[in-house]
Parts: structure tokens; sequence; C-alpha cells
């Protein structure tokens, strides 16, 4: 069986209750009494192979219970408008001495990961303006709970002249899904303390 707890325990991650619970089941004797009656071998395979196949399956019910999908919307939003730690804000600050804080987009990517890891992004328009200077990318996210899903819109738009740190396409989505995700609250204090 203890191919079984390690196979087990990689498959579902790091789980501490998980694993304690997939340690708990394996651990326990068979459901049947000990009785001093002899048993066949093959009766006694059988009861095994039987208390294993009952562990897995309430294992897979418990991985699959504390996975982040199984979480209500609302408690799943809870999480996203809490304050993102200040080691995680950047400053930009541009030529003319203004400065504007901001969570990088792959911050805001792990977070989504951590706390609604069956979200989904995808950007839904790229739009070059008439002159050719600008582009335009409009960005959704989508979040899924158990109760519900929700999805935010948002635009980003960037300078195609500006080529000073990477491709202004890139920027503009990545400012598209940064706005996206501050409509669900996540990193919106940022846009309250730029204003004061």
């Amino acid at each position: 069986m203890a191919w079984l707890s390690k196979s087990k325990s990689m498959k579902m991650g790091k789980s501490s209750s998980s694993a304690s619970l997939l340690k708990s089941l394996l651990c326990r004797p068979p459901r049947s009494s000990y009785s001093t009656a002899k048993r066949s071998s093959n009766s006694s395979f059988k009861e095994t192979h039987d208390v294993v196949a009952e562990a897995e399956e309430e294992v897979e019910a418990a991985a699959s219970a504390s996975s982040g999908i199984s979480r209500p919307l609302s408690e799943i939003l809870k999480e996203l408008n809490k304050r993102v730690p200040d080691s995680l804000v950047k400053v930009f600050r541009s030529e003319n001495d203004f400065s504007i804080k901001y969570v990088p987009w792959h911050v805001m990517n792990r977070i989504l990961n951590l706390h609604a890891p069956e979200w989904s992004g995808e950007v839904r328009s790229i739009t070059y303006s008439g002159d050719a200077k600008s582009v335009s990318v409009v960005y959704r996210v989508t979040l899924y709970g158990t109760d519900a899903e929700i999805y935010r819109e948002s635009t980003g738009t960037a300078s195609v002249d500006d080529t000073s740190y990477g491709d202004p396409v890139q920027k503009a989505e990545a400012m598209a899904f940064r706005r996206a995700c501050a409509r669900f609250g996540l990193g919106l204090h940022l846009y309250h303390e730029d204003m004061s």
C-alpha cells in the first residue's frame, strides 16, 4: 500500500488535508471486524482490494471538493478584493516624472491561479487607430464558481511608436488584462491611491 500512498499524494499535490485524509483511509482496518476464523488468501486479498478502492474514491472526492472550482463566486471575489501586498506592486515612472503604481500582469495571473484556478481570459479584439499611431486591445476575464460564472472586460491602449519596453500590442493586452482584473477588485485599491 506504500505505492498507493505515494502515487496519490503526488497526484493531489501539496494539499495537506487531502494527504492526511489519504493516510487515515489507508491505515485504517477493513470495515468488517477482525475475527479469529481463518480466511482464505483470496478473501483477504479481495477485502484489501475493496478497502483500497474505497479509499481511492474517498480521496478523489475530497481532492475535487478542495479544488478552486468548488468554491462559490462570492468567496473567490472576497479573496480577490483583498489588498495586494506592497512587495508585489511596481511603480512606472514616465519621462515627465509622472508615476503610476501597478501590479504586473504575471503577478495578477498568479493571484488568479491561486484564488480562482478555473478562470479564463481571452483577447476579444485588437484595433488600430485611424492614424495607426495607437493600438487598443479588449480583454475578457471570466471567473467560474460553483454557483455562477462572471466576466469582466476592459481595454488597454498603447502607442505604436513607443517600443521602449516590448511590443505595443503586448503592452495594450497587459493593460487591458490588469484593468479587467481590477473590475473584480484585484488591485483596485491602487487606482484609488493614484487619485489621492
